[in-house]
């Protein structure tokens, strides 16, 4: 008898970051570490930076949620950019900023929508809360601090309805996002509804604080808990809810990771972890890399609601960036000409091919889970693909070893997009991905053989882009 084969190492440590990583600020804190580790050195966005060395290595973050690490050529001037691009958020319940809700007995939080999830897989799952809480600093008049919370125990959950109260559910689920999409918090219960309260008033009673008079005490108090703080020193918070379930490896012969995020927190990690991998190399190696590039990635925010935002991909994060390049005492090439001679790929998830609905893709463009990178191809411009971008991500690919296949949909289906297309308004552009199954679901589903694929992709595109793009001749350069 034949043992499944073991989970590849590679999958394994992803899943432990997509279930340390609940929230884009997540997300982002344990990139950071990750490029701390390699020997990365943090900046800060709201200050000149003209001292940054050549061969230097740096990162620095936007609102939390969004993440630029780069490395600077060790040799010449900054006159071109290979970039890796992504995003880190996904579809998910957020707490309202007024949340209390009570009904029938029951607790209940008040949530909104974002992104385009598929919200029926959201129901009867064991659901907890993460995000970021703005707290007073201890001993200190007007110092707050913004720290991250992430509870690790089932505390909400969304019930269906049973099927004896509605016979058709099996044939068609339809419920009211607003009225009937509401997560449970517990039973209401007098004495503990009015426990962990703020300063008292004038009559000896609690007074509610800024954050009781919107949100359930129980609730702040399981916040203020986890943080090691009093719920009067809760001021305000960005929360999000997410399954409580840890990502996995599993399959018969343990192919596939079953996960939420997959989308995108997939290249979040191989973008990162490819550059990380590349410049550790070259430490090992004891030489300096023969890129003359500026090597770059960048994970944006908000890309699930349209990447308008501060910190989206329509913001000016990328050009602010190619923006700083200009002003180090090296440089000899203006802000237009970077970009000119720039590179980038828009990496997110692609449709792996479904067995239960095959009839809904383009048979010679389905992908396959464990098949390699997806290139993305659209005429209509939801994807930024061209002949010359998708020729040059395959010859990165024939270096890595990495196999390649082809997403297009069908005429008669709709096509999602990316960062791609707001991004290759400033720089020549490709859009690709790995292939997944139950996109926006809340479990998702994808290749554990492809984690590997994913991060070999980026970190021979780092080593040899500028080599490959030389082989390209085109006639208005």
């Amino acid at each position: 008898m034949q043992l499944p084969a073991a989970a590849p190492v590679d999958a394994t440590k992803f899943c432990d970051f997509v279930t340390a990583s609940p929230t884009p600020f997540h997300a982002v804190a344990n990139l950071a570490k990750r490029l701390t580790k390699a020997g990365f050195a943090k900046l800060s966005e709201r200050e000149q930076h003209a001292d940054l060395v050549p061969g230097g290595k740096y990162y620095y973050t936007r609102n939390q949620s969004s993440i630029v690490a780069f490395t600077l050529p060790p040799k010449g001037t900054p006159n071109a950019v290979s970039f890796a691009v992504g995003h880190v958020d996904s579809p998910c319940l957020k707490v309202r900023p007024v949340s209390k809700k009570e009904k029938v007995g029951y607790l209940q939080v008040g949530t909104e929508l974002y992104g385009g999830g598929l919200w029926h897989t959201w129901f009867d799952r064991d659901l907890s809360i993460a995000g970021r809480v703005i707290v007073a600093t201890p001993g200190a008049k007007s110092e707050f601090t913004s720290k991250l919370v992430k509870i690790d125990r089932p505390i909400l959950r969304v019930p269906t309805l049973a099927i004896h109260l509605d016979r058709g559910v099996n044939d068609q689920l339809k419920f009211n996002k607003e009225t009937q999409f509401l997560p449970v918090l517990g039973l209401i219960n007098e004495q503990l509804n009015g426990s962990r309260a703020g300063t008292p008033g004038p009559e000896g009673k609690p007074k509610p604080s800024f954050a009781e008079e919107r949100h359930h005490p129980l609730l702040l108090a399981v916040i203020a808990d986890e943080l090691g703080v009093n719920v009067g020193d809760i001021h305000d918070f960005e929360l999000s809810l997410f399954d409580t379930q840890p990502s996995a490896v599993g399959g018969l012969n343990n192919e596939f990771i079953f996960s939420p995020r997959l989308d995108n927190l997939y290249t979040s990690y191989a973008a990162i972890e490819g550059l990380a991998e590349a410049v550790e190399a070259e430490a090992a190696s004891g030489k300096d890399s023969d890129e003359p590039n500026v090597r770059c990635v960048i994970l944006f925010d908000n890309e699930e609601v349209g990447s308008v935002s501060h910190h989206g991909a329509e913001s000016n994060l990328l050009p602010s960036f190619v923006e700083m390049l200009t002003k180090l005492p090296n440089a000899d090439r203006g802000y237009y000409q970077i970009l000119a001679n720039s590179f980038l790929i828009s990496a997110d998830m692609g449709h792996a091919i479904h067995p239960n609905y095959d009839e809904r893709y383009e048979k010679n463009n389905a992908p396959r889970i464990n098949g390699g990178v997806v290139i993305k191809t659209n005429a209509n411009q939801r994807y930024t693909s061209n002949a010359q971008t998708t020729f040059l991500l395959r010859r990165i690919a024939q270096r890595a070893g990495v196999p390649t296949q082809e997403f297009e949909i069908r005429n008669d289906s709709t096509c999602g997009s990316t960062v791609g297309p707001h991004l290759s308004t400033h720089v020549r552009t490709v859009d690709i991905g790995i292939a997944q199954l139950s996109m926006h679901s809340i479990r998702e589903t994808a290749g554990s053989a492809d984690v590997r694929n994913y991060i070999n992709l980026f970190k021979t595109f780092f080593e040899v882009y500028s080599q490959v793009n030389k082989e390209l001749l085109v006639d208005d350069e």
